[in-house]
């Protein structure tokens, strides 16, 4: 029985601030795993899987995507990526890098536009309800950060829904335009070249449709700090839904359009 490279390969994650500084400002990059990749490769790996390089305000360490096809300044550029896929598949070393398909930053170009009012073309590439009558939050979900998993818009006079920190609104995707645009971003990458994706949160891209109230947990330890409102109740309508597997099938299906790439979901 033959095995892909994925299914016995060693895989080495990097994250590329704390790796190697390559241009003495102090912050790791790109430039800097060009560098050491002989080290990599003297190590026996299979593959790397490079932590978010995308531009980003950086309010979750890189995994508040601002622009899902391109480099952030901080480690370099398009260019230097590409030498450093060149150079990692000279070596025989696989390139895997994270995908952010849950939530963007809140400064990504569609959530600036989703934002700017109800009626804008990307207002439903959001998830944005009206509050309650007494002006409270649509349900009581609340942010594996702390605090509820939505933040009220003055300007438009309804909530946006973040699982994580605000600044990270979370896309619908039950939009088939969300799907269609997150699906490019995927393609841009194989394109380039890179051998797979780390899905970040893959389970969490669909949520019960009607969002409804997650029930309490009875067994939720009696310390849990003030604002854990995630740690208090049942992950039962926020978090893997049937309706990611559909979405996870048609994943496969554009992988399949490749040779050989992999794709590794980040899922309990």
């Amino acid at each position: 029985m033959s095995y892909s490279w994925w299914q016995t390969g060693v895989i080495y994650q990097i994250y590329p601030r704390s790796f190697k500084d390559s241009s003495g400002n102090g912050v790791g990059d790109l430039g800097g795993i060009i560098q050491e990749l002989d080290y990599l490769k003297s190590l026996g790996i299979d593959a790397i899987w490079i932590s978010p390089f995308y531009p980003s305000p950086m309010k979750d360490f890189g995994y508040d995507v601002a622009d899902y096809c391109d480099v952030d300044p901080l480690f370099g550029d398009l260019a230097t990526f590409d030498h450093l896929l060149a150079g990692a598949h000279q070596r025989g070393i696989k390139i895997i890098i994270d995908w952010v398909p849950n939530h963007t930053s809140d400064e990504h170009p569609w959530f600036i536009e989703s934002k700017s009012s109800r009626d804008n073309a990307k207002r439903d590439w959001y998830i944005w309800r009206d509050p309650k009558p007494d002006g409270s939050p649509p349900n009581n979900w609340g942010s594996f950060f702390g605090g509820p998993a939505w933040t009220f818009d003055e300007k438009t006079g309804q909530f946006y829904m973040h699982q994580f920190v605000p600044g990270q609104p979370e896309l619908n995707w039950r939009n088939p335009k969300v799907k269609a645009a997150m699906f490019d971003t995927l393609r841009f990458w194989l394109d380039r070249g890179v051998d797979g994706f780390r899905m970040d949160v893959i389970g969490l891209i669909i949520k019960d449709y009607a969002l409804r109230d997650n029930p309490v947990n009875p067994d939720a330890p009696a310390d849990l700090r003030e604002n854990d409102l995630f740690g208090r109740l049942l992950q039962v309508y926020n978090m893997d839904q049937d309706d990611v597997h559909p979405i996870l099938r048609e994943i496969r299906q554009l992988f399949d359009g490749y040779d050989d790439r992999v794709a590794i979901g980040e899922l309990w």
